[in-house]
This record gives structure tokens, sequence and C-alpha cells, in this order.
């Protein structure tokens, strides 16, 4: 067996997306820190009309961390049209430790039964679960492991069905070398993400699971309760009219990702010029207390900004009174956010060192490895 870990995910099919890059080059760069070789392996569906320029986006992600040599970008017809051949892919795949199937995104049924070991990583918990449920998909099949970022699955207070599977739950890693403090940034709370996402609310045991907008309109009055400012990255469509109005006239400066946070470097340093961060989850994350922990916000705390996260059940998880402070309601949260600029320094150094301890990819990637019984 090769010392090799392929991973497969969505990078191509989302140019202009930095913070998503991330969500795999940590995974990439932090396999290859444990002196793993690496593959990703990519997808280009030409109804979602990306063509050139995803192609492009991929390359322009991957060749700065030395990884240009490290993926294979597939056709709808499964031919390679970027990176490694298809046959090296499917001999370095046939080879490798394990295929790390983001999201179930690889459906190439050649390629998936190369795989010694396929694991079906969940990055967005409950959607995917609560659909095969309801018998509307299932995103599971054919694979050998299941691993989730939902910490609390399986717990009686969790209301994210396990389907009847073996979770294997793990945190989202950071590569703290990409990551390093950042002492110097401007004064506003910030924040990456989208309004709605490619999912629609779901109906499930009498209860309905939304998304960020839905959580978001409960903290809207934020930065007028307190007098703060605050800054979203937020990708939200120009129909959006009444939202818009609504997040402008509480006082949110609103940002187009595309133009500050479009590719990788970018991203970063959006991140790190931050005072810290203010995040809401989405609402399926929180009503089913699912443990959810956000990729941005482990890179916020990596980089010694203070988190002020909305509560997901994550309070028996992580140490949350200093670095990373959780609310349930607005008064909480302008509460938190006038402790961590009180406290300021205390909080970013408590940042950067729960990330140290809890979401470091070394620790991450590693324990996760011995989960799935890979040396």
């Amino acid at each position: 067996m090769s010392k090799t870990i392929a991973v497969s995910g969505s990078v191509a099919q989302r140019p202009g997306y930095g913070g998503h890059a991330w969500v795999f080059l940590q995974y990439l760069l932090g396999f290859r820190r444990l002196g793993w070789e690496v593959l990703f392996v990519d997808r280009l569906d030409s109804t979602i009309g990306v063509g050139e320029v995803g192609k492009r986006f991929l390359a322009d992600v991957l060749e700065p961390f030395d990884l240009g040599a490290s993926f294979v970008l597939l056709d709808e017809n499964g031919a390679s049209i970027s990176g490694v051949s298809r046959s090296a892919a499917l001999e370095r795949v046939r080879e490798s430790a394990l295929l790390l199937n983001v999201m179930g995104y690889l459906e190439d049924e050649e390629i998936l039964a190369a795989a010694r070991t396929r694991v079906f990583l969940d990055i967005d918990p409950g959607f995917g679960q609560m659909w095969r449920e309801l018998g509307l998909a299932d995103q599971f099949a054919g694979h050998d492991a299941f691993v989730t970022i939902a910490e609390n699955i399986g717990r009686p207070d969790c209301e994210i069905p396990t389907c009847g599977l073996e979770w294997i739950t793990t945190v989202q890693p950071v590569v703290l070398e990409q990551w390093p403090v950042h002492h110097h940034g401007g004064p506003a709370f910030t924040s990456v993400g989208s309004w709605r996402g490619p999912y629609d609310p779901i109906e499930y045991g009498g209860k309905t699971y939304g998304l960020r907008a839905h959580e978001f309109r409960k903290f809207v009055k934020l930065p007028t309760l307190t007098g703060r400012p605050f800054q979203v990255a937020l990708d939200i469509h120009a129909d959006e009219t009444s939202d818009l109005e609504l997040l402008r006239t509480n006082g949110w400066s609103l940002a187009n990702p595309a133009d500050i946070v479009g590719d990788p470097a970018s991203y970063r340093a959006y991140v790190q010029r931050s005072q810290a961060e203010f995040m809401v989850a989405k609402n399926m994350y929180v009503e089913t207390r699912s443990g959810w922990f956000s990729d941005r916000s482990v890179c916020y705390l990596a980089s010694g900004k203070p988190v002020l996260a909305e509560d997901t059940g994550i309070e028996d998880l992580y140490p949350t009174a200093e670095g990373l402070l959780i609310f349930n309601t607005l008064d909480e949260a302008a509460v938190g956010v006038e402790e961590i600029l009180g406290n300021y320094e205390r909080h970013a150094r408590a940042a950067r060192a729960l990330a140290e301890e809890y979401f470091d990819s070394d620790k991450v990637l590693a324990k996760l490895l011995r989960k799935l019984g890979v040396a």
C-alpha cells in the first residue's frame, strides 16, 4: 500500500469561493504534514457553466501549495481535463490507504470501486441524514465508513438521525503553519457565509429545519444594539431586497465575497485583518443540537481572533469562556461582544490556544486516521 490518501470534493465548480477551497486545503496540506502523499479528485459538470474559469481556479488554488501535480479534474464523462491522467489517478486511488469523499461528491463508479476504503465525510450535517430517512436521496450508499463533524450525533439530545450507520465524529482541522497569529486587525466583527446556500428547508419529524437566513434575522439588530461595527462577506442574491434592506438599516456592512475572499490568499487576509468573528449557524445545525463548529471559525481562532459563535450544542465540547464565546439570544450576543472587546488581548491569546489544543490538523487528522484504522 502506498502512503497516499485521496480526497474528493468540489473546488472547480465553485470558482471565487476562497473559504470553500480552504476546507479541502486543510485536509490535503494536513495529511501531507503527517507524511502522506495526497491526490485531490474533482469534477466539472457542464450544466454549472463555469468551464475554463473553474478549471483555472482549481489550478490557482492548488499550485501555490505545491499541489499542482497532485490532482485530477474530470469532466462529466470521466475524462481527465486537468492534472494527472485518469489512468494515473485510478492507479493512485487503487494504491491509496483510503478515499475521503467529501459529501459524496465523487460519483465515478470506477474510481470509487478502485478505492480500498471509501469514507464519506459529512461537513453539512443533518440534510443528508434527513433526506435518507425521508426517502429523498441517499448520499451514503457505496461507502465503507462514515465521518461527520456533527459531534453530537447519536446522543439523546441531538435530532440528526443516524440512519442506522456507525458514525465517526471529527472536528474541522486547521493547518496552523498556514494560519499564523495576526496581531493587527481592523475594528469590525466579521464573518463569511451564504444567506441561504444550495438547500431548501426540510420538514422532518414534525419540525422545519432551515437555513442561515432564518437564524441571522434573530440577531440582525446586534450592530445597533451594541454600537459596534459588523461586516459580513455575504453570498446573498440581489433579489433578496427585503433582507438586504433589513441588514443595511440595522448597521451591517455587506461585502461581496467575490471581491474580497475570492481565493485562498484573500480569504486568509480577510480573516486576519478582522478583530473577531461573529458566527451565525444554519438553523439546521442549531435546532438539531448537532455540535457543528465552523471551518471558518477555526481559521479565526488560529489567527488569534476571538470567536463569538451561535451555540449548536458545543458548550460541552470545548471551553467557551475565553477565546470562544457562545450565545443563544440577541442579549447574550451583545454581552459577548462587550466581553471580547473589554478583555481583547486575553481572548485573542485564548483563541490561538484553543486552535492549538482542539483543531490543529496534526492532532485532528492523526486521530481521525486512527479511528479509521489507518496506521
